[in-house]
């Protein structure tokens, strides 16, 4: 069975077992979340959300937070001595899916 989840403005197919990296969420590693935006049940019966899946849920455990790696963001203009170098690190959070309930 298999599930695609909403979070972090972002959509994943996520199945039991499964390790998934998602958008910073709030919490230590050890800590369970829950994902109520389920749009969709896939398996033997799929169900498809209009546009959730009502009483469907998805059960995660946090394993992990954690910082992505650097990006350089350099800004230039030619000719006017206009330089900035500027670098990122998104923050994410690692997850363990542990139940899928539809």
């Amino acid at each position: 069975m298999y599930a695609v989840i909403k979070t972090g403005g972002k959509q994943y197919r996520v199945a039991e077992g499964q390790k998934l990296r998602v958008e910073k969420l709030v919490g230590n590693a050890g800590d369970k979340v829950t994902f109520s935006e389920v749009l969709l049940v896939g398996g033997d019966s799929p169900k498809i959300g209009k546009p959730l899946v009502s009483g469907a849920s998805v059960a995660a455990e946090i394993t992990g937070q954690d910082r992505g790696k650097k990006i350089v963001v350099f800004k230039f203009r030619r000719r006017k001595n206009y330089r900035r170098k500027n670098g990122h690190r998104q923050p994410y959070t690692e997850l363990k899916i542990t139940g899928i309930t539809a």
